[in-house]
């Protein structure tokens, strides 16, 4: 250790420089061998030598920094005398190279006044960019217009809409403030847009089981009756089983992770909970999986509707709110045993607005035990309205798998219930 202790910091620099410069020049020589028909600028050794002489411009004056910007016009201007004959040679008007040029060139100063973390985080960054040009290329094909739209609404509801809102209750009869109602919808439509582009772009081909996976972070309950109908066209009937525990295994997970944003002292006590309640769901499913009678060939079989949709949020919104007044009215007038019977009636609807409604109020008759309670119970009606529909809309031979694997599921949380104490 004493060592390197007494190695300069200003050689440790240099090298680090010279290093980081050489890889940037190495992908580029790589990007030569691809592309030989274009004039590109320099490889390895003009890189690490352009790296250099940032190092040692920088280092004559790091106060004033004069000979530093002087090399950088310098250099610019020489690119920029490059750039205007690689047009005229090839009519390609491609600049990533000379981007390439000056980030390396700043090397230097980023070692000097930034962490070790930003820059090996700017170098890594760097090197990505230069490697997936073709594969950026093919995915800007894959997308429409209309995803661009989509992104900007995303945009725009969780880095404009949110911060400006308030976050104190406006109304009397509602506790929740407008900032933590515009919260919940940013979340949820978060998990559910991650899910709607791996389905779109990432797992076009998703087979069963990992459609139920990525059903379970956008809806378990449309993924169980998508499935369940899927199994009336021949699907595997143990397959189809096993993709619809995966999606209510999932549904924990989502519901985890909500509780951790919205209130950490309930996802702490959810924990003994889910976490049984996902593994237990998982063995289940790749129980039935292991079971499987014939190979799978489907193939894309859901299709999801944009999360971000006006309709789809406008919904959310106004289910937050009308639970968020049955939950006050309820427990005003019926107590405990009211928001417990609520949160089994609820469990045939979507839950995520009950239940994140729980997560946020401020009642303070509403305890951590009480919203615990209420989220399992929940999650047991919407298991057993799950069930039903997978029974409603599937092939019949799917039932007695569906009827033991939700059976076990709810008997687990009803036990757990009854003997974890919160």
């Amino acid at each position: 250790m004493e060592l390197f202790k007494s190695i300069p910091q200003d050689f440790i620099n240099f090298f680090l420089v010279t290093i980081f410069s050489l890889l940037i020049g190495l992908e580029q020589r790589k990007i030569h061998e691809k592309q030989k028909n274009e004039v590109l600028f320099g490889t390895d050794r003009t890189f690490a030598l352009v790296g250099i002489l940032g190092f040692v411009l920088y280092t004559l004056n790091p106060v004033t920094y004069i000979p530093f910007l002087t090399g950088f016009v310098t250099l610019t201007i020489l690119l920029a005398i490059f750039y205007n004959y690689k047009i005229m040679k090839t009519s390609l008007a491609g600049f990533t190279s000379i981007i390439a040029v000056l980030l390396t060139y700043t090397i230097t100063p980023i070692i000097y006044t930034q962490p070790h973390w930003m820059v090996l985080s700017i170098i890594v960054g760097i090197l990505i960019l230069l490697e997936i040009k073709e594969d950026l290329f093919k995915i800007s094909q894959k997308i429409s217009n209309t995803e661009f739209i989509t992104l900007a609404k995303f945009i725009i509801i969780a880095g404009i809409i949110l911060p400006i809102l308030p976050n104190e209750p406006i109304f009397s009869f509602i506790s929740i403030s407008p900032y933590k109602f515009w919260l919940a919808i940013v979340a949820v439509s978060t998990i559910s847009y991650i899910s709607y582009l791996l389905q779109k772009y990432v797992f076009q081909n998703a087979g069963l089981l990992l459609t139920g996976i990525l059903g379970g972070m956008y809806s378990s309950t449309a993924t169980t009756i998508v499935l369940a109908r899927k199994s009336k066209e021949g699907s595997s009937v143990s397959k189809i089983v096993a993709s619809i525990l995966f999606a209510t295994a999932i549904m924990y997970v989502r519901l985890l992770v909500l509780a951790f944003i919205f209130n950490k002292t309930v996802a702490q006590s959810l924990l003994y909970f889910f976490i049984p309640l996902t593994f237990f769901s998982i063995l289940l499913a790749l129980f039935f999986n292991a079971k499987d009678e014939v190979n799978e060939t489907n193939k894309k079989l859901i299709t999801y509707k944009n999360p971000l949709e006006f309709k789809t949020a406008f919904i959310f919104g106004l289910l937050f709110v009308v639970f968020a007044m049955i939950t006050d009215l309820v427990l005003k007038y019926y107590g405990n045993s009211g928001v417990k019977i609520l949160s089994v009636i609820v469990g045939v609807t979507d839950i995520d607005p009950f239940i994140l409604n729980l997560f946020q109020t401020k009642n303070n008759s509403l305890t951590i035990t009480l919203i615990v309670q209420a989220t399992i119970l929940a999650t047991i009606s919407n298991s057993l309205i799950k069930m039903g529909y997978a029974l409603f809309f599937g092939n019949r031979k799917i039932a007695p798998k569906i009827i033991t694997g939700f059976s076990a599921i709810i008997v687990l949380s009803i036990l757990l219930l009854l003997i974890v104490r919160v």
